[in-house]
C-alpha cells in the first residue's frame, strides 16, 4: 500500500511549516510528497525550502505562477502511481496516525473510492473553535442525498483511492475544488466514514468557504452539471435545488443578510419540508442581529472551553 501527498501552497507563510511538519510526523510514510506554490506573494516559498531540509521521505517542490488550486491539484495528480491520493491545504493540519487509519479504511472497504471524516476547525493559534460533527452526521457509504443538500466534508479530511480519482479531474472553472468531484464520485462507489477526528480545518479570513453566496452558486452549478451521470431527472433536479436554496435562507439570516433571504424565502416556499419549517423561518427573520453575533460568540466559546489547543 503506498500513498503520495500533495500540498497545494498559496500565500500561507503564517502556516505552511506547521502543515508540512504534520505531514513529516505521518506514522505511515507518504511514497512521495510534492509541494506545489502556485505563484505566493508571501515569505511562503522560503519557508517551504527550509522546512523540506527535514522531510523525513522522496519530495518535490515546484514554484511557477498562480494557476488556481484546481489545476493545481490536477497537475500535482498527474505526478503521482502511488495506489491512494492525499491533498493538505497550505494551513490545514493532520493527526500523526491520519493516512495509517484512513488507508487502512480503504484496505478493509473495497469498494470505497474515498476514505474521509469529521475534522475541528481550528483559528490562528491552533485553538479548536469547533467541530464538523457539530454541524451535521455524515453518512456512511451512500453521500449522495446529504452532499445535494449542502453537507460538505473538509477536503482536509480526505485520502483517495487513486483508481477512483483516475477517471476525474479538479474542474478548473470552480472555485470550489471538490463538490463537483464528490458529486462525481458518488456514482462510482461508496464513502467509507472514519468516526475519529483526525484532521484540522483552519478557518481565518481568506477562507473561499466565508462567501456563501458564491459556494450556493457553484453548489446549483456542480448539480446541474452532473445530474445526467448522477440519473436525477429535470424535476427532481429543481426540487433537490430548490430544498438546498430554502436551506440557505437560514444561513443569510444568521449574518444578517436578511434582503437576500428574504428573497430565497419567497422564491422557493416549495422547497420547505413542512409549515411548521416555514413559520421557523419566517420567526427567525424577526430576531435582531445582535442575537445571532451573540450566539455565534457562546457557541464559540464554549468550543473552545470544551476542546482548548489543537494536539496533533
Amino acid at each position: 500500500m503506498s500513498i503520495s501527498v500533495l500540498v497545494p501552497s498559496y500565500n500561507h507563510a503564517p502556516f505552511i511549516e506547521r502543515t508540512l511538519r504534520s505531514i513529516f510526523a505521518q506514522t505511515y510514510a507518504p511514497e512521495k510528497l510534492i509541494v506545489i506554490d502556485d505563484g505566493s506573494k508571501d515569505e511562503s516559498i522560503k519557508i517551504i525550502e527550509e522546512t523540506l531540509n527535514d522531510c523525513p521521505f522522496p519530495f518535490e517542490f515546484i514554484k511557477r505562477e498562480n494557476r488556481g488550486l484546481s489545476a493545481t491539484l490536477n497537475e500535482g495528480f498527474a505526478k503521482t502511481q502511488s495506489e491512494y491520493f492525499a491533498y493538505l491545504g497550505s494551513d490545514d493540519v493532520w493527526s500523526p496516525r491520519f493516512l495509517e487509519q484512513r488507508i487502512e479504511l480503504l484496505r478493509k472497504r473495497p469498494d470505497a473510492v474515498l476514505a474521509f471524516g469529521h475534522a475541528y476547525l481550528i483559528d490562528e493559534n491552533d485553538t479548536i473553535i469547533d467541530c464538523t460533527n457539530n454541524w451535521s452526521e455524515f453518512a456512511d457509504g451512500d453521500m449522495l442525498p446529504l452532499l445535494l443538500g449542502g453537507v460538505v466534508f473538509a477536503s482536509s479530511s480526505v485520502v483517495y483511492r487513486r483508481t477512483a480519482l483516475a477517471t476525474h479531474a479538479w474542474n478548473e472553472y470552480s472555485i470550489l475544488e471538490d463538490y463537483e468531484l464528490y458529486l462525481k464520485l458518488c456514482a462510482d462507489g461508496e464513502f467509507a466514514l472514519d468516526r475519529k477526528v483526525l484532521s484540522a480545518w483552519r478557518q481565518h479570513g481568506w477562507n473561499v468557504s466565508g462567501d456563501f453566496s458564491a459556494m450556493l452558486d457553484e453548489w446549483l452549478a456542480a448539480q446541474t452539471r452532473t445530474a445526467d451521470r448522477l440519473n436525477i431527472s429535470g424535476e427532481e433536479l429543481k426540487r433537490i435545488q430548490s430544498q438546498l436554496k430554502f436551506k440557505a435562507v437560514l444561513y443569510f439570516i444568521r449574518h444578517g443578510r436578511k434582503d437576500e433571504a428574504f428573497r430565497l424565502l419567497r422564491e422557493n416556499l416549495q422547497g420547505a419540508t413542512s409549515a411548521a419549517q416555514v413559520a421557523k423561518t419566517i420567526f427567525r427573520l424577526s430576531v435582531p442581529q445582535t442575537l445571532f453575533q451573540w450566539n455565534r460568540r457562546r457557541k464559540k466559546n464554549q468550543a473552545m472551553k470544551k476542546y482548548g489547543k489543537l494536539n496533533f
